[in-house]
């Protein structure tokens, strides 16, 4: 009796690529092997899943099979003594949150959603607001459990010399599917955050900004008028936060806010919407600059505030397109960036700017690098956005950056090869039964 059925329901977040896939949906681990086993011996090849929140195709195997891990959810383990935390790999990390703060803990590295899963977390490699103090999330995975399609489920950390540790962070569930994770949490005194928003008015007030604030927060991030011109280019408003000394550990509510019911029109989104947005936001940032104390979520998960806002973009999509580029070209490269992209009048109202440090990962695929990073949602409009996009990839490639597998769904194949230059060793680590459309993109073609 075959555990794989047949699925249209499966999308990215991006929700550009759709394609009926095959899917297992397991409720315990021991049912991991007899599942890839039933796959490979079919012909197929596999990918694990978890909350979908992967914006191309890294998550998506249409022409293989899936294996849902949101059924494994469970806490294993936890020690406050050591800070060390294992659990199953499809746990979300709005629920490993839920069991740390009222016990005085928090994730070293947590990304812009709490709705993912530490498996997914891993095979992204996840950076955050901290990433100049705590680097990835793959610096602080300790231990880890693996499904190879070979039957075998090996077990390794940062210690492991073959390779396949390193291959794992970062690797987009290519190397196998990953199980349990164990990861070392950080201590935190309360569940409140002591910020400061900071109006800034051009790009270039940005740098040394963001320098005196890394030197003396913990967690930094800006927002990025995409569609500002002239003396106006690269407005923002940046964003510094630390834990709170003093203050109740009250855990975060376990469910999404309100959702978008439908896709919106196609047409909700354009440039006189976004940059009548971007001119209300930038104004009432600057009414509101100055210090405040909040709790965690709406400072480290804003967006999670509205359930699939993604729908926001209708029903052809968005693209995400998230780039690294090292301190030398950081300036010119970013100016240049934002002046296509204000031409181009396809700006972005999540545009988000950080700059990353010098913390580097144990992932051969690991993202980060030291410089600044420039991350933008554009809705799906087809070949004009497509044609914004390779003009961005020029500026990026000059520059000598790269972009974030992740957040990719169209990057093509030199670009990713040329800004991952150990992508053959990484390779040769990939499981031969495990497969995504992603990988087949860029290393098949």
């Amino acid at each position: 009796m075959t555990r794989f059925w047949p699925s249209d329901d499966l999308l990215s977040w991006g929700r550009v690529l759709r394609a009926r896939h095959a899917i297992a949906r397991p409720q315990w681990r021991d049912e991991l092997p007899a599942l890839v086993a039933e796959g490979t011996e079919a012909g197929r090849k596999l990918l694990a899943i978890g909350l979908r929140r992967s914006y191309g195709d890294s998550g998506l195997n249409p022409d293989g099979a899936v294996i849902d891990m949101v059924g494994l959810d469970r806490a294993i383990g936890f020690d406050p003594r050591t800070r060390l935390l294992r659990a199953e790999a499809g746990v979300s990390l709005d629920a490993v949150l839920r069991l740390l703060v009222p016990r005085g803990f928090f994730l070293p590295v947590t990304p812009g959603t709490r709705f993912v899963t530490l498996g997914g977390a891993v095979a992204n490699d996840v950076h955050g607001k901290n990433h100049h103090r705590a680097g990835t999330l793959g610096r602080w995975v300790r231990r880890l459990g693996l499904v190879r399609s070979d039957g075998k489920a090996v077990e390794f950390g940062p210690d492991d010399t073959s390779g396949l540790f390193a291959a794992t962070i970062g690797g987009l569930g290519l190397t196998g599917i990953i199980a349990w994770v164990e990861i070392e949490v950080m201590p935190i005194a309360s569940a409140m955050m002591e910020v400061e928003t900071v109006p800034f008015g051009t790009l270039d007030e940005f740098f040394p900004l963001a320098a005196e604030s890394e030197a003396a927060f913990d967690y930094t991030v800006a927002w990025v008028d995409c569609l500002a011109k002239g003396g106006a280019l690269g407005r923002g408003v940046f964003s510094r936060g630390r834990h709170a000394a003093t203050g109740p550990l009250m855990v975060g509510k376990a469910r999404r806010g309100p959702s978008l019911p439908v896709d919106l029109p196609g047409l909700a989104l354009n440039a006189l919407t976004v940059r009548a947005f971007n001119e209300v936001y930038h104004r009432t940032a600057r009414r509101k600059a100055g210090r405040a104390t909040v709790s965690y979520e709406p400072f480290f998960y804003p967006l999670d505030a509205i359930g699939g806002w993604n729908r926001m973009y209708g029903r052809r999509g968005l693209y995400q397109y998230q780039s690294v580029v090292p301190p030398a070209a950081a300036r010119d490269a970013t100016k240049a960036m934002l002046e296509a992209i204000s031409a181009s009048g396809e700006g972005s109202f999540l545009a988000v700017l950080k700059t990353f440090g010098d913390r580097p990962s144990p992932g051969m695929l690991s993202f980060p690098r030291p410089g600044t990073t420039l991350a933008l949602d554009f809705a799906n409009r087809g070949a004009s956005t497509l044609g914004l996009m390779d003009r961005l990839d020029a500026i990026v490639r000059e520059a000598g950056g790269r972009l974030y597998p992740a957040k990719d769904g169209r990057i093509p194949a030199e670009m990713f090869r040329a800004g991952y230059p150990d992508w053959p060793d990484f390779a040769r680590h990939v499981d031969p039964g495990f497969s995504s459309h992603f990988w087949r993109r860029v290393a098949c073609a």
